[in-house]
């Protein structure tokens, strides 16, 4: 089975094709940088961080590129109200250009603690002036769009293709649902292009029509088009984007000529108490609070453990679920590798055919619209297996291809075992051998029935974090997760 991707604009699955073989183009969404992102916002970037890794597991040459939106993005989500981070600005008395350096590096932070890689290249609007400038001269050249006091707007009755992409007829928007219309629109569902800015508006660059701003779809037609080109492959992003944003970038994009992206993806919302996580409501967690609580692998895996497209409701007791399963995940690949070096040349049959399965199983679930909880459930069922063979011999050749194993999916795919993670709960040789010296010591303690100290070598290791368990094959340790 090769890689079907569900395809927004044709709302089907669909056998996936680049454009040229061999190589892949990514355009992702990113973030308004105006305030610390909330756990809803992490989950679009680790779905399509496995994306990347996927085709990049397939051999294909990926170029990711994820825009961070520093102008244009209004407060109503539309053409009225005040830009989000000069908004953000004046509370903290800022230049808006020193809040979205702040809170773009903050996002950049907490993406590298959940191990997602960085973009190939990750454009800024306000870098990209120049080509916005250009595309809206293009579309008013074109018929597309007008312009009116200082303003250009585009017309949306002239775009035979509105709504092709989200499924909502243009005759059926009804004018000034959310705003107030502006009165220098020749439609009311018309949006603008570029905003003449007004005289207390700090963000503002000249234009052929005067000083102002770019709107905001406009910066992700022109950032995708000018990084990955005509027809590119993969445009991603929230569901919530579909209307109007991503309806807007194709309107904009090919009513001025161009042929833009081939499949659609959008990843759905993550939910607390019910409803959708948003600033505007307060109705979030923090994505740095919960990072500071949690093991951030925990979280990435909690999130993978439901598909992209499905909702997911946020609770505590389903992130514990989520660090127990990590855990048990965890100490079964740090087990083969700490067997490695001591483990005799060979191989174990039972064994190699639970990895077989497991390769097999895997591999079909990712092809299949990244069906990372199916991918997971996996590696659960061919843990019985591996610990079963652990507590006997396994063999060199097959314990270093579960390691193997391990290392391609749940690392190079999954992302969940980053060198961080492993250098402090696999540990290096110093960090191994320490915790074995002292289990040798409480072994020595236990046969001279010095109970006392044997129960404080083990309490004083509970401390820092290192869990002793008593087998029938001798003492396992493990690290809290």
């Amino acid at each position: 089975m090769s890689l079907v991707i569900y395809n927004t604009l044709s709302r089907r699955k669909e056998a996936f094709e680049p454009a040229t073989p061999g190589y892949v183009g990514i355009y992702v969404c990113g973030p308004t940088v105006y305030s610390d992102p909330h756990l809803g916002h992490a989950r679009g970037p680790i779905t399509y961080d496995v994306l990347r890794r996927w085709l990049q597991h397939l051999g294909y040459k990926v170029r990711f590129v994820s825009n961070i939106t520093d102008v244009g993005h209004l407060t109503d989500d539309a053409d009225e109200g005040e830009d989000k981070i000069q908004k953000r600005a004046k509370l903290e008395r800022l230049e808006p250009m020193e809040v979205a350096e702040k809170y773009m590096w903050r996002y950049f932070d907490d993406m590298r603690d959940l191990n997602v890689l960085r973009p190939d290249i990750a454009p800024r609007a306000t870098g990209h002036i120049p080509e916005q400038i250009e595309l809206t001269q293009r579309l008013i050249e074109r018929g597309y769009a007008y312009e009116r006091n200082g303003s250009v707007y585009f017309r949306a009755a002239k775009w035979p293709g509105y709504g092709r992409l989200s499924g909502k007829r243009l005759d059926e928007l009804v004018a000034g649902a959310r705003v107030a219309v502006r009165e220098e629109k020749e439609d009311p569902r018309d949006w603008a292009l570029w905003k003449a800015a007004d005289p207390g508006h700090i963000m503002r660059w000249k234009s052929p029509w005067g000083e102002g701003y770019p709107g905001w779809h406009i910066e992700c037609s022109a950032m995708s088009l000018k990084y990955l080109g005509e027809n590119f492959d993969i445009h991603a992003g929230g569901i919530d984007l579909q209307f109007p944003h991503h309806e807007c970038e194709i309107a904009q994009a090919e009513a001025a000529g161009y042929k833009f992206a081939r499949y659609w993806m959008h990843h759905n919302h993550v939910l607390l108490n019910g409803e959708k996580m948003a600033k505007s409501t307060g109705n979030l967690v923090v994505l740095r609070e919960l990072l500071s609580r949690h093991e951030p692998m925990v979280i990435r895996f909690y999130l993978l453990q439901s598909h992209y497209r499905s909702v997911l409701d946020f609770t505590e007791e389903g992130l514990e679920a989520a660090r127990r399963g990590y855990t048990r995940l965890l100490d079964a690949y740090r087990e083969a590798r700490r067997r490695l070096e001591r483990e005799p040349e060979g191989e174990h049959p039972g064994l190699e055919a639970a990895l077989d399965r497991l390769e097999a199983e895997f591999t079909e679930a990712m092809n299949d619209d990244l069906g990372t909880p199916e991918a997971i459930a996996a590696f659960f069922t061919f843990l019985p297996e591996l610990n079963k063979a652990l507590a006997g011999r396994v063999g060199k050749r097959t314990l270093e291809r579960a390691v193997r194993v391990f290392h391609e999916f749940g690392e190079g795919v999954l992302g969940l075992f980053p060198p961080r993670v492993l250098e402090a709960r696999v540990g290096g040789r110093l960090l191994s051998g320490l915790v074995e010296l002292l289990l040798e010591l409480r072994e020595e303690a236990r046969r001279e029935r010095d109970f006392a100290r044997a129960d404080a070598v083990r309490a004083r290791l509970a401390e820092l974090g290192v869990i002793v368990e008593d087998t029938p094959q001798g003492p396992k340790w493990r690290l809290e997760v």
